[in-house]
């Protein structure tokens, strides 16, 4: 009998290259696994292909966009022609050994890579069948954990002599992590290199696109608050800079501001632009490389999506603000050098949401972790941690993927705005 909820979630997981850059990100869904399983002869495949198929339909458009996404393709789900929803520029097409001896599904392969996409194999292995199709493929994804290390050395020796590239898999801990340099593969996938993504950046700057945004914004004749309520609320060093400064005991306040709106209110326009331009001066020779904008990107996301999931909790002793600052103040610790307990110490927020951060606790501790198990696509743990917390399953990913459509949409109109922009600055004074 096919798996009912096969294909219910749907997550995005980094794919790095050796100098920590995300080169795309594996999109992966639950049931995959077993759909690639051809004990149950097609029935499991049918019913993840709909489940996917009709998801990607709705969603393609608006939350695969800006990045290259690899994504396995069972057989049916390439009978559903499913790649032709992606740009052949925005995806690489990943086939496991069921496609390789499944004549009318390589035909289909084939075809999709004479129109422009990429391909890769999965769980390459050094053997005849899979070394005589070599050339059809533009990536190899070789599965580390397990995978022998001669067959690891020879299949990256020979797939890098016909110009293919390695994706080391399945890189869950740091000794797996350390073999993927010393092989030398192109890039590599799993919990652990997602986890580099917080090796501790240690900076207290800014996106500088968006804080050109913050100058532009604050500089008008007539700023508005809501505007740059939304253009501090994305950043979180910007964030914890300004709820600092607002309950630092210059200010004196009886009660301290949990709020980006408040903590503007408190601050006042013409403060709040002071703040600003002397944040201009103590960075303006830093530059936010990649991890920091990965880093706030991330804290942006999982900001957003606490906030939504919050809709559907049940008995949360938090408001959806408190939720937002819970996801936006995540990976503080490796923005700023310094504790998270220290940095917590300096800014008021709810004592449940501090609990959450430094030790999982409470209800806000489950929540916590249902957004960090989603992005680790643990199937397992989402659905308790969902069930636990009163969230309706068949809710997560369509709320994940539209906070997602949410953050990239904001987050290309940053991109999109240079350092000139701030030029108003210097008129208005």
């Amino acid at each position: 009998m096919a798996n009912q909820n096969a294909g219910r979630y749907v997550v995005r997981q980094p794919i790095k290259d050796l100098h920590g850059k995300v080169l795309g990100y594996e999109i992966r869904y639950d049931g995959e696994d077993s759909a690639y399983d051809n004990g149950e002869k097609g029935s499991q495949d049918h019913a993840v292909a709909g489940a996917v198929y009709n998801f990607l339909t709705q969603n393609t458009d608006r939350a695969f966009r800006g990045a290259i996404h690899f994504m396995n393709f069972t057989v049916n789900l390439l009978m559903k022609q499913t790649p032709k929803l992606f740009n052949p520029s925005d995806l690489v097409i990943q086939v496991d050994d069921n496609v390789i001896i499944h004549p009318l599904a390589m035909r289909f392969v084939e075809r999709y890579s004479r129109e422009g996409y990429k391909v890769a194999v999965n769980e390459f292995q050094f053997s005849p069948r899979y070394i005589s199709i070599l050339d059809r493929f533009d990536y190899i994804m070789i599965n580390f954990r397990s995978t022998r290390d001669s067959s690891i050395r020879a299949i990256v020796e020979l797939a890098h002599s016909m110009g293919k590239r390695c994706v080391a898999t399945g890189i869950d801990d740091e000794t797996l992590y350390q073999k993927a340099f010393i092989m030398e593969v192109d890039a590599m996938e799993g919990r652990y290199v997602a986890e580099q993504m917080f090796t501790a950046v240690h900076s207290s700057s800014y996106l500088q696109s968006n804080f050109f945004r913050l100058m532009v914004a604050i500089t008008q004749d007539e700023p508005s608050v809501d505007e740059i309520e939304q253009i501090i609320s994305m950043d979180a060093t910007l964030t914890y800079s300004l709820l600092k400064i607002v309950n630092s005991a210059y200010f004196a306040l009886r009660n301290r501001a949990t709020e980006v709106h408040q903590a503007i209110v408190i601050l006042g326009l013409g403060q709040l632009r002071q703040w600003i331009y002397l944040m201009g001066t103590d960075n303006s020779e830093e530059e936010m490389d990649e991890s920091q904008q990965e880093l706030l990107k991330l804290s942006f996301t999982r900001a957003t999506f606490a906030s939504e999931l919050l809709k559907f909790a049940k008995k949360m002793p938090i408001a959806r603000n408190d939720a937002y600052l819970l996801g936006m103040f995540s990976t503080l610790n490796h923005l700023i050098a310094a504790p998270m307990e220290e940095i917590l110490a300096e800014i008021p927020i709810a004592e449940p949401v501090k609990k959450a951060l430094l030790r999982h606790e409470g209800r806000c501790g489950l929540l916590y972790d249902l957004i960090l198990s989603y992005e680790r696509a643990d199937w397992s743990a989402i659905g308790s941690l969902a069930e636990e917390l009163n969230i309706p399953v068949d809710q997560l990913t369509d709320t994940y993927f539209r906070c997602l459509e949410e953050v990239n949409t904001i987050w290309q109109q940053l991109m999109e705005v240079s350092p000139g922009a701030a030029a108003p600055a210097e008129n208005k004074g």
